[in-house]
C-alpha cells in the first residue's frame, strides 16, 4: 500500500472514484440474471451505507472543517457550508418533484435515474475533498478511504435500484445496465473536481468539507433512510448502527 500513500491526493481520489463507479456497475450487472433482488439484503446494505455516510459526515468532514482557519469564525463557516450542502439536495428534490407533476407517472423510472445521478455528484465531491484534506496523514487518509468504501457499498444496491425498475418496465437488460452504470460514472469527474478545487483554492477547504457533509446527510435522509426503513425497520436499524459504529471505530481509533 506504500505506492498508494505516495500518490498525490488527486490521483488517490481518482482511483477510489473508479472503485465507487465499479460498485455501481457491479450492482447493475445483476439485471442480467434476475428482475428482482432479495429485499432483506438490500435493506441491510443500504442501512449500513447510511450509517457509514452519517459517521463520515461528522468524523471525516465536519470535524476537520472546524479545525481550518477562515475569514469567518469556524463555527459560522461550517454551519453555513453545511446548510448550503443540505439546501442543494433539498432544492434538487423539490425540482424533481415539480418535474414529476408536470411529466406524469410514466416518467418515474427516468426521474429515479436522474435523482440518483444528481445525488452522486456531492458524494463524489465529498470523497475528493476528503482526500484533499488528508495532507499525508495516515489517519486522515484512512478516513478518506473508508468514506469512499462506504459510498461504494451504497453504490452496489444503488446500481440495482436503478437497473431493476428500468428492466421491470420493459427495457432490455443491456440498456438497463448501461443506464444504471452511467449514473455512477458522474462520481469520477465530481471526485476529481472536489479534490482539485479543495487542494488549490485557498480557503475553500472548510467550505467544501461542510458543504459535502450537508449534502451527504441530506442524501441519507431523503433517499437511503426512507428506502431501507420502509422494508424492514429492524434490519434497517441494525444496518445503520453497524455501519456507523464501523466508521466511527476505525476513524477514531486510527485517526
Amino acid at each position: 500500500m506504500q505506492w498508494f500513500v505516495a500518490l498525490s491526493p488527486v490521483l488517490q481520489a481518482f482511483l477510489l472514484s473508479l472503485l465507487m463507479y465499479a460498485m455501481t456497475a457491479f450492482g447493475a450487472l445483476f439485471v442480467f440474471f434476475s428482475k428482482k433482488i432479495n429485499e432483506n439484503i438490500l435493506t441491510v446494505l443500504t442501512g449500513a451505507a447510511a450509517g457509514i455516510m452519517i459517521a463520515a459526515s461528522f468524523f471525516s468532514l465536519l470535524l476537520p472543517a472546524i479545525g481550518y482557519e477562515s475569514v469567518l469564525p469556524s463555527y459560522v463557516t461550517v454551519t453555513l457550508g453545511f446548510l448550503l450542502g443540505g439546501a442543494f439536495i433539498v432544492l434538487s428534490d423539490l425540482a424533481l418533484a415539480r418535474t414529476k407533476r408536470f411529466c406524469g407517472g410514466d416518467r418515474k423510472s427516468a426521474l429515479l435515474y436522474f435523482a440518483v445521478t444528481l445525488h452522486n455528484v456531492p458524494e463524489g465531491m465529498a470523497v475528493g475533498v476528503a482526500f484533499a484534506q488528508c495532507a499525508g496523514g495516515a489517519g486522515a487518509l484512512l478516513s478518506a478511504v473508508l468514506l469512499a468504501v462506504g459510498i461504494a457499498v451504497q453504490n452496489f444496491p444503488e446500481g440495482m435500484c436503478v437497473a431493476f425498475p428500468l428492466r421491470a418496465r420493459g427495457m432490455s437488460p443491456l440498456k438497463a445496465f448501461l443506464f444504471s452504470q452511467g449514473s455512477g460514472a458522474v462520481e469520477i469527474p465530481a471526485c476529481l473536481l472536489g479534490a482539485i478545487a479543495a487542494t488549490f483554492i485557498v480557503g475553500l477547504m472548510p467550505w467544501a468539507l461542510a458543504f459535502s457533509a450537508g449534502a451527504m446527510v441530506a442524501v441519507v435522509c431523503s433517499e437511503l433512510i426512507p428506502e431501507c426503513f420502509s422494508n424492514n425497520k429492524s434490519l434497517a436499524s441494525a444496518g445503520v448502527i453497524l455501519g456507523f459504529c464501523l466508521m466511527m471505530l476505525l476513524d477514531v481509533a486510527l485517526g
